[in-house]
């Protein structure tokens, strides 16, 4: 393999950090998995427009590789290779009474993680008998689920087209994944020992190996962020008692996209501010003091639509999950002040 042909017009980190000398010192190197330098920097080669252009293919490529995953990971998070990632998952910890008990601003809550099984490879070096297995270990977890977190496990592949239909209603079911996915290797055997669980309530579903092997989501109408929260936890926790979760005391639970490294947490809020979208200087100034993301509904890229949007913790890596919910937390009370401000 010889050094990509990287255009000076890429701008994604890969491009920025991955010198023809590093290149040379890592091409030949390989994890216990076989995964390569070549495989992992696939995505961003193929694809100049990427943001990052780096998965790891097991929790081992970020130390066989860490010459390279480590600037990157110290560009995106401000977190370096001497640091240390600690988690906390107690809800008693999290100080968010419900910001809107009227429900006048907040439509929805979302709370997710991504998680990997332990000593397994993930999502780009994986083979498809490991997927199956992978598979197989996570529905025997979520099938011991009781109470509102009992439901039903729905394999993609045979999928009827009625229940495909009623999954994707829901903005339940998940799609293959999108050209950088396909270029990391994250598309192949689609789709199978892929899935979908949720819970009777349609509060709480899992991904099975989508990007990472589970997504694990805990959502309602509203904004009882606390209450989505300690869902999420309480089937965490279960989950975890069938399925070891792979973790690093240095960056935390693994993830093949470094950017969700650390908590792999994503809190959101869908939430209306029909008033403050017209000063984007002023929403822009609170979200960056609170550590948020501003996205349209329909996720990364997307626009808003009637002046509701998307918010969500920017912070994953070297804070803990209730820091994480706290910044969205405490980031949307003040986005509500400032909307009820320009309306009075």
């Amino acid at each position: 393999m010889n050094y990509p042909n990287l255009p000076k017009e890429c701008t994604s980190l890969l491009c920025k950090y991955l010198t023809p000398e590093l290149f040379e010192e890592l091409k030949d190197k390989k994890t216990k998995n076989n995964f390569t330098l070549e495989q992992a920097i696939n995505s961003g080669v193929e694809n100049i427009d990427s943001g990052i252009g780096l998965y790891a293919g097991d929790k081992e490529s970020y130390t066989t590789f860490a010459p390279l995953f480590d600037q990157i990971i110290e560009d995106y998070h401000g977190f370096t290779k001497d640091d240390s990632h600690k988690s906390n998952l107690n809800p008693n910890d999290l100080n968010a009474p419900n910001p809107d008990p009227e429900g006048k601003y907040i439509i929805s809550t979302r709370i997710r993680v991504g998680r990997n099984v332990d000593n397994m490879p993930l999502g780009p070096a994986i083979s498809k008998e490991q997927r199956e297995e992978v598979e197989a270990s996570v529905v025997k977890g979520v099938k011991q689920l009781e109470g509102e977190l009992a439901g039903n496990y729905y394999p993609l592949l045979g999928m009827s087209k009625e229940v495909q239909n009623k999954l994707i209603k829901n903005h339940f079911l998940f799609k293959e994944g999108d050209r950088f996915l396909e270029s990391a290797g994250l598309n192949k055997d689609w789709p199978e020992g892929r899935g979908i669980y949720h819970n009777h309530d349609k509060t709480f579903l899992v991904w099975v190996n989508e990007e990472d092997q589970l997504r694990i989501i805990s959502m309602q109408m509203g904004g009882d962020i606390r209450e989505v929260f300690t869902r999420l936890v309480k089937a965490i926790t279960s989950i975890e008692e069938q399925v070891p979760f792979s973790y690093s005391e240095h960056l935390g639970f693994i993830t093949s996209c470094p950017t969700n490294l650390g908590t792999a947490m994503r809190a959101s809020v869908h939430i209306a501010l029909p008033n403050l979208a017209k000063d984007m200087s002023r929403f822009k100034n609170i979200t960056n003091k609170f550590h948020l993301q501003i996205r349209g509904i329909h996720g990364e890229h997307s626009e808003s639509e009637g002046g509701v949007y998307d918010i969500s913790n920017r912070r994953r890596l070297g804070i803990t999950e209730v820091q994480a919910v706290q910044d969205m937390y405490d980031g949307v009370v003040a986005l509500i002040e400032a909307e009820k401000s320009l309306s009075s």
